[in-house]
């Protein structure tokens, strides 16, 4: 077995071919990796995938519905890269709940119907509001997920890299908490 050596073959013309053997992977490099999908809904870091991007696993305990560890503990990727950073995940929120109400549309029409006859519409509107409001928290999570999955890539070697520079740059700690 080569690891990473050069095999030089010499013909009686002068021709040399030189080959060189890929280094072998260790079983480390051979770990694989959850998907963008598992991890954005699991609420890990977009870095490593591996640590948990809240204090507290349970989104519905109020007061630390958005409670997120200042690093992540596993590679210490910052999960607030400049002053203001989650003011997009708005848009996301609003986008994934037009999703879910388009959804709950379409199941309501296909399972119930909708007839100007009676009020199933008002039914829906209602039904939908209440669904709505209780998986609030579990939108403003996966909202604030979505959008540092967008800022931070995916390193499949973090042990072995320095956190980007593009991912700290922005941060001013003097003026982090002043707004």
């Amino acid at each position: 077995m080569y690891d990473g050596a050069a095999i030089a073959i010499t013909k009686p013309v002068f021709l040399t071919i030189t080959l060189t053997l890929p280094k072998r992977k260790k079983m480390s490099d051979n770990k694989k990796h959850p998907g963008y999908l598992i991890t954005v809904l699991s609420n890990k870091c977009p870095r490593c995938r591996e640590g948990h991007l809240y204090t507290y696993s349970n989104p519905y305990k109020l007061s630390t519905i958005t409670k997120m560890n200042e690093r992540c503990p596993i590679c210490g990727q910052p999960t607030e890269i400049e002053v203001g950073f989650y003011y997009g995940t708005s848009y996301v929120s609003y986008f994934l709940a037009v999703v879910f109400c388009a959804a709950s549309f379409i199941a309501w029409w296909l399972i119930v119907g909708f007839s100007f006859e009676d009020n199933r519409f008002f039914w829906w509107l209602g039904v939908n509001g209440v669904a709505l409001i209780a998986i609030q928290p579990l939108l403003m999570r996966l909202s604030r997920t979505l959008w540092l999955s967008w800022f931070v890539k995916f390193d499949p070697h973090w042990k072995e890299h320095d956190i980007q520079k593009e991912s700290i740059e922005r941060i001013v700690p003097e003026q982090m908490g002043n707004w």
